[in-house]
């Protein structure tokens, strides 16, 4: 279990989290189907193994796992028109009068209505991990969208969840570029091959690189004159990589072989063992990691109250 997105959140107050209560209110709201006449549905599963006996939370150490998978029905929007018009076309040749917005509105509502027991089913699941003793939840995810999803339907299922995204003190934007214009990243970090550079002005140039020497000629030339880094890819030590944006999202998460190999090796034979030693690895890499990235960006800007 190795998260490929990171998109971080700090408890604003101390927050007990009690695995066995925590358990008996994620089961409250268990993912289930869509029914005929639904077009999307959202709860809790298992994040390891499957059927009912599996827990809905799992423990590792002073770590929770968790996760929600939301279940929709897919109606192509062209799909949904042609249909809305065919059905629009077929009563103004008819009936010889014309079919106004009220009307049409509800001509597409009974279309979907009928469409959706045969519409495609999409899954899609998003894990957090939860560190009570740090003070924050970690959402496998690049997406605030669905980290607010599963978080609003956590704070849903507990009666509270005081969170909010961690913020730094220094812009990421402000550091990235200067790690590019000095060629010399915070202790542990180094800059890889990739970027995107942003003209300060609303409709200025966008330039992505990929593969590309940061310390050339050309990419000092973009920073002189005023573009700064929106993304850059980095790598920690020699435990992992990544690409971080100015929105304090960390994309791409690649654990390097030597943490892949422990894990494996303290995961045994079987399936789930590996989950849970490959968990706990990264959890435990994530205490180091998150800490020297925040220092890196300039310390946490924390919240009044904590």
């Amino acid at each position: 279990m190795w998260f490929k997105n990171l998109l971080i959140y700090r408890l604003t107050q101390d927050l007990p989290f009690d695995a066995e209560a925590l358990e008996t209110a994620l089961a409250t709201k268990v993912a289930r189907p869509c029914a005929s006449q639904e077009l999307t549905t959202y709860g809790f599963v298992a994040p390891f193994g499957k059927g009912e006996d599996a827990p809905l939370v799992h423990v590792s150490g002073d770590f929770l796992l968790i996760s929600a998978r939301k279940e929709e029905r897919i109606l192509p929007g062209s799909v949904v028109r042609d249909a809305v018009k065919e059905k629009i076309d077929e009563i103004e040749a008819e009936q010889m009068r014309k079919v106004y917005k009220k009307e049409r509105d509800q001509i597409k509502d009974e279309i979907i209505q009928a469409f959706l027991p045969r519409a495609f089913i999409r899954r899609s699941s998003t894990f957090a991990a939860i560190a009570p003793k740090q003070g924050l939840i970690l959402v496998n995810s690049a997406s605030p969208k669905r980290a607010e999803d599963l978080l609003s339907t956590l704070r849903e299922v507990i009666g509270t969840l005081p969170v909010r995204p961690l913020t730094v003190k220094m812009s990421p934007t402000a550091t990235m570029t200067e790690w590019v214009t000095t060629q010399k990243a915070a202790d542990d970090f180094f800059v890889l091959d990739e970027c995107e550079l942003r003209d300060t002005h609303e409709d200025g140039g966008i330039v992505r690189c990929k593969r590309q020497d940061l310390t050339s000629e050309e990419i000092q030339l973009h920073l002189s004159t005023g573009k700064v880094v929106t993304q850059l890819s980095l790598a920690w030590q020699d435990k992992l990589s990544f690409v971080l944006d100015d929105k304090m999202v960390v994309k791409r998460l690649k654990f390097e072989d030597l943490l892949q190999d422990q894990a494996e090796q303290d995961g045994g034979e079987e399936a789930l063992g590996q989950l849970d030693a490959s968990f706990t690895l990264m959890m435990l890499t994530f205490g180091d990691f998150l800490p020297a990235l925040v220092e890196a960006l300039g310390g946490e800007e924390m919240p009044q109250g904590i």
